[in-house]
């Protein structure tokens, strides 16, 4: 299809209801598995139940995600999703409600552990009292879980499993601003911890969160926090409040063994923050002692779309290969409105633990074998849409809302927001454009402002006076996408007018590129509310120069408090962006800050009595610049 018809454009255009099938196209078919994914995972996100933490607004939202795989297929549990989901290769996720949710409102959804053992598939909630039963299936896309136990033995918040190789099994857990995460072994047939049982009967009776969490008998300590010498460990916005409001917060357990080492992992310093990470220190034994990896964060994403990394899981694909799953924010109608994210991940030649997170929210390769993830698995194709114009068919009207923006410990905060067409560009995923209208027909088109080689599209919905709370199964979008050298004459280039799956965060290959300079997309269906995007993103190849190297790279590690330091640089014309890299040796620079439009970034993220390295790269929509030579900073 060359051209689109004028009679048929300007039905879209004014807003008809134009049917036309859902088609293989030149340049998308629906049934060919995609080569790549895109951060936010694109699932279905259940919404939150009416009234859910007090706030009466409709919204998205999951958290503390747990991947693992079990008969060659991976299984991705999170909180409060009604059920889970499971995929053949990490990317096209399938929805199953799971039995075990007791009452609509309860918890057995919140921060769940899944683990195998043989050929069966168990799993738990978080819970205070001991009221949870452990759920198990031989068969979990059936949705029928039966009690393995009828209620927990142990009140555990965030909990994570672990059998180790001699079959004997350890749970670990705890989120608290006061104490650290425990672990004890239990008894795999009755959940009974191993130990003193009259020191148990005592924890059974502590009526106070915090003294449900204290170690009794052969419930250990394993890892807590210390941010006075832990930059990244501090609570904040910005890791910039001291002392901490409701203290330093930990959570979010989880255990991989590697080479006989035990890496026990930990979310701080909080979810609502930019800063969300993952942490890990190492041991020789399950239940400790462990110690701090030099290394740390484990994951973190500072910058960029996708903000944050924290509580989520380590999991091997069926390769062999690690990945680590994490929190991101959005914290806008609720400071625990969250997506989540999955990053290539592993251990280097000297078995240091990492994650890899750059340009973890543009493409990355889905794994077809066994690879080496020390540098990642992006697939190359950049951002083209960055702060690119855009028109609209209509803009909803600005208004002054309750939001969850700068909150710093419950204080009500109003601003007033606009849904502006600057809002689909700029990369920034607590802001959105909305039409006046939920009609089919309703449009958004983006100037690339030259013709450029487009590779792949990610649409993100927002839920604006959005009327669903909790799960439906008729929850669904269906758009097309239409592409023109123009504006003119236009090309479709994807057709889901058809589609009937729910699909937030929606992630479209193409299966060959295509030249285009404008995109336009047509709604033809919203699942809720009116249609909203918070960004329209566009990668592939900006088909120009890759920007110059970044010159004048200074680190300034500040004498007073050596957790901080301001980097700056000069400003390239040419560049759309900069990726900081930064850690613990000159070969080990896992770690990395996205910052868009600016030459400096204020970071105080640093452990004291570390020395550090830091590189610096730009990059546009053509590709990145070479890496300056790395800085030591004592």
């Amino acid at each position: 299809m060359d051209k689109l018809p004028s009679l048929l454009l300007l039905l879209f255009l004014t807003g008809f209801n134009v049917n036309v099938s859902a088609q293989k196209t030149e340049w998308f078919d629906p049934n060919k598995p995609a080569t790549t994914y895109c951060n936010p995972i694109n699932i279905g996100y259940n919404y939150t139940t009416y009234n859910h933490n007090g706030i009466p607004e409709s919204r998205r939202s999951s958290a503390d995600p747990v991947i693992i795989t079990f008969k060659g297929e991976y299984y991705l549990f999170a909180t409060n999703q009604a059920g889970f989901f499971w995929s053949k290769d990490l990317s096209d996720w399938k929805f199953v409600y799971g039995s075990f949710q007791r009452q609509p409102g309860d918890d057995d959804q919140c921060a769940p552990a899944a683990w195998v053992v043989n050929d069966t598939l168990f799993y738990v909630g978080s819970t205070w009292k001991r009221d949870h039963p452990i759920w198990k299936t031989a068969d979990p896309k059936s949705g029928r879980w039966l009690r393995h136990v009828d209620t927990a033995m142990l009140p555990t918040w965030d909990p994570a499993i672990f059998q180790d190789d001699d079959k004997k099994v350890y749970m670990y857990y705890g989120s608290s601003g006061k104490l650290p995460l425990v672990g004890v072994e239990v008894d795999y047939k009755t959940w009974l911890p191993k130990g003193n049982q009259a020191d148990y009967a005592k924890l059974y009776k502590a009526t106070e969160v915090e003294d449900i969490q204290r170690p009794y008998g052969e419930v250990k300590a394993v890892v807590g926090l210390d941010p006075a010498s832990h930059g990244w460990e501090r609570f904040g916005p910005n890791n910039d409040m001291e002392p901490a409001p409701w203290g330093n917060f930990i959570e979010g357990a989880w255990m991989t063994k590697h080479n006989g080492k035990y890496y026990m992992q930990y979310g701080a310093p909080a979810t609502e923050f930019k800063g969300y990470a993952n942490g890990v220190h190492v041991g020789d034994n399950p239940l400790g002692p462990f110690t701090y990896q030099k290394h740390n964060p484990m994951s973190y994403k500072p910058g960029g779309f996708v903000i944050g990394a924290g509580h989520g899981n380590t999991f091997a694909d069926n390769y062999g290969n690690y990945w680590n799953t994490g929190t991101c924010k959005i914290s806008i109608k609720d400071r625990f409105e969250r997506r989540i994210d999955m990053f290539p991940a592993g251990f280097d030649k000297d078995d240091v633990m990492y994650s890899n997170t750059s340009y973890g929210d543009f493409p990355i390769l889905l794994p077809t074998g066994k690879r080496d993830h020390v540098n990642g698995a992006s697939s190359g194709w950049m951002l083209l849409s960055y702060k690119k114009k855009a028109t609209v068919s209509s803009s909803e009207e600005c208004m002054e809302v309750q939001t969850h923006r700068v909150d710093t410990g419950g204080k009500k905060v109003f601003e007033k927001i606009c849904y502006d067409t600057k809002n689909l560009t700029d990369e920034d995923i607590q802001t959105y454009w909305s039409a006046k209208t939920d009609k089919s027909g309703e449009w958004l088109q983006i100037d690339l402002g030259s013709k450029m080689q487009i590779n792949a599209l990610q649409i993100n919905y927002a839920d604006h006076k959005a009327t669903q709370y909790n799960k439906a199964m008729d929850i669904y979008y269906q758009y097309q996408i239409l592409m023109s050298d123009d504006a003119q004459n236009w090309k479709l280039v994807v057709d889901k007018s058809k589609n009937d799956k729910d699909v937030p965060h929606d992630y479209v290959e193409l299966t060959k590129p295509i030249e285009a300079r404008f995109v336009k997309m047509v709604n033809i269906h919203n699942a809720s509310g009116l249609f909203a995007v918070s960004d329209f993103r566009v990668f592939g190849n900006g088909l120009s120069e890759k920007p110059k190297p970044v010159s004048r790279f200074k680190v300034d590690r500040n004498a007073k408090d050596s957790r901080n330091a301001m980097i700056s640089w000069n400003a390239q014309p040419d560049a759309v962006g900069y990726t900081i890299y930064y850690g613990i040796a000159p070969d080990k620079l896992y770690n990395n800050i996205m910052v868009y439009n600016g030459n400096s970034y204020d970071f105080r993220g640093l452990d004291k009595e570390t020395d550090f390295y830091f590189s610096i790269e730009a990059f546009n929509e053509s590709g990145k610049s070479k890496v300056t030579k790395n800085l030591k900073v004592n």
